[in-house]
């Protein structure tokens, strides 16, 4: 039988993009199979490839985010990087950046004039706010975009202020996911009809757009939730983390009644049943119930006993935990590549073997065979070279 390709194989994608929501959405895209172009300018380059890392090495940010890619350096602002970039779109299916807006118009590859030569291209831009609206132009952080989508007044202790996540929620639900939503449904489109699309995504909107509970919760009291003391934020016993008398933490996940009856007989407290969903003073004092036992033991006495009762009990664990993690571990979530334990893609396809075939690249180290596939002669490249174009 013969070896089916990769899913994207054959997809050509221009990058634009730099630090962390753009390179993993064209990080997806590599790891399925499609030629992924990373071209950054002839100066810093993408700023994530310094963040953290000692004086003439490559962070371990950017190689963990940049894998599976081809690199070019181009200088834009110059009119004949831009005929590059321009020669470099006939070939191409996508074009992906995260510039302010206005600012590829104004270099002469935004969609529309991209599109007059390449009416197949799907031109994909990523911006904190979008393309329009009276925040455009404002600059921006995950921090301000899961603010003002009204999910950072939802993260929290009770009483306490808003908590400030460690996981990015708006650049990698907004900026790295959405994005290839638009992206991949336009290139399915295109394919069928010959016509590129703009895909415009707004990290605040993607956010915004999955508040499902902070909404819900709203609706629901005709006020917003209170911050820690919702359903799904720490206010009710069943649903919320406990800490264990080594410092550590369980999560006790525990909504349905069956799960929750499990889990206070486990613990030899059957007398908590009743308290199930209970918010106010009852609530509260079955927690305080439920924490004094968890306090009682270390967290791997828990895990030895949860381990062993299906009530959605499980410990917290840190990242390093998590990458030796044995159900993480047969999932094939970590690999072993470029010097580092990479994440490996989350979604499994049948017929489809991930693997990491190219190391995130050094700066331009593909110019030359990119610029060859789009027709230029080793003359030409040389003289690119030489005019600091590339």
């Amino acid at each position: 039988m013969t070896e089916r390709g990769k899913p994207l194989a054959g997809l050509r994608v221009l990058d634009l993009t730099r630090l962390l929501p753009g390179p993993v959405a064209t990080q997806h895209l590599a790891d399925l199979g499609a030629d992924v172009v990373k071209i950054e300018d002839t100066g810093e380059g993408d700023y994530a490839r310094s963040m953290g890392a000692k004086p003439g090495e490559t962070s371990a940010f950017f190689r963990l985010v940049n894998r599976n890619k081809r690199a070019l350096r181009l200088d834009l602002k110059q009119p004949e990087g831009v005929a590059v970039f321009r020669r470099l779109t006939l070939s191409a299916d996508v074009v992906i950046e995260g510039f302010r807006p206005g600012v590829m118009d104004k270099l002469g590859i935004g969609y529309e004039a991209l599109a007059e030569i390449n009416p197949r291209l799907v031109f994909c831009s990523i911006s904190g706010y979008g393309q329009d609206g009276p925040y455009a132009q404002r600059a921006g952080h995950d921090i301000n975009y899961i603010g003002y989508a009204g999910v950072l007044d939802q993260i929290g202790a009770a009483g306490g202020p808003p908590a400030v996540p460690n996981f990015q929620i708006g650049d990698l639900l907004g900026g790295a996911l959405v994005p290839l939503v638009g992206l991949l449904a336009s290139v399915i489109d295109a394919r069928a009809s010959g016509r590129g699309r703009k895909v415009d995504v707004a990290m605040t909107d993607a956010v915004f757009a999955h508040a499902v509970f902070p909404l819900a919760g709203l609706l629901a009291r005709l006020a917003p939730p209170p911050r820690g003391a919702d359903l799904l934020s720490g206010g009710v016993p069943c649903y919320g983390v406990y800490a264990t008398a080594d410092g550590r933490h369980m999560a006790v996940g525990a909504l349905e009644k069956k799960f929750w009856e499990l889990l206070c007989d486990t613990l030899g407290r059957p007398d908590l049943k009743p308290f199930h969903l209970a918010f106010g003073a009852k609530g509260e004092q079955a927690k305080r119930e439920l924490a004094a036992v968890f306090a009682s033991r270390p967290q791997s006495h828990w895990v030895g006993v949860f381990d062993k009762v299906d009530c959605c009990v499980t410990p917290v664990l840190q990242i390093g935990e998590a990458l030796d993690n044995e159900q993480l571990r047969a999932r094939g979530m970590v690999v072993e590549a470029d010097g580092l334990p990479q994440l490996a893609p989350p979604y499994k396809l049948s017929e489809y073997d991930f693997a990491i075939e190219r190391s995130a690249p050094a700066p331009g180290q593909h110019s030359e065979e990119i610029l060859r596939e789009a027709g230029y002669d080793a003359a030409e490249i040389d003289r690119l070279r030489a005019q600091g174009i590339i």
